[in-house]
């Protein structure tokens, strides 16, 4: 099989793979902006397998397109891209009706609007498109796993105030059990109450 060329990257992959796709796009009247930037990461929410953010949002006018980073099957994240990229062309205003269904449906997706897959022609016309980027350089991360990620910051700040003058401060129990500090006014220790729905950032 003759590829195009290796990339070493999973951004470069996706982003010849939109080079490729602009015909299809051109085929159907739509255009895919100049300025569009894939990448792989998480998405803006856990059940959006890929995210597209609009021009306006970029510091450089490039449209965004995220595929969530557990997704490495080559023809489901084509897919996922081929939706992203119907948002890029017609506006993210259109949501999924309109001229996004339009554009979704003669390219040649199917299923409901908010979730498409490939439907059997265009799924071989992707397939003809891997073949000739060859591999795709990613693993999917598993993003089930309890201690996979960063861990979430949860460290309550406690409200530590002097009963006399009301000073008050704001200290995590880390220091709160090396020594409560003394009031500034010279009331003596201070004491603990823990600080509603505050957490140390």
């Amino acid at each position: 099989m003759l590829v195009d060329k290796i990339y070493n990257t999973r951004e470069e992959w996706l982003n010849a793979l939109v080079t490729k796709l602009r015909p299809l796009f051109e085929r159907v009247a739509a255009k895919i902006p100049d300025r569009v930037r894939v990448a792989v990461s998480l998405t803006r929410s856990k059940s959006a397998i890929g995210t597209c953010f609009d021009a306006m949002d970029s510091k450089d006018g490039t449209y965004e397109i995220i595929i969530r980073i557990d997704k490495d099957d080559p023809l489901e994240v084509a897919g996922i891209l081929v939706h992203e990229l119907i948002h890029a062309a017609v506006g993210l205003n259109e949501k999924h009706s309109g001229e996004f269904k339009r554009v979704a449906l003669d390219i040649g997706l199917e299923g409901k609007m908010t979730q498409t897959v490939p439907g059997e022609i265009l799924q071989s016309q992707l397939e003809s498109l891997i073949k000739d980027l060859g591999g795709f350089p990613h693993a999917a991360l598993d993003l089930t796993r309890k201690n996979s990620g960063p861990k979430k910051q949860n460290t309550r700040l406690k409200k530590v105030s002097c009963k006399v003058c009301e000073y008050t401060v704001r200290m995590t129990q880390k220091w709160i059990d090396v020594a409560l500090p003394n009031c500034p006014m010279d009331h003596g220790k201070m004491s603990v109450e823990e600080a509603e729905g505050e957490k140390e950032e």
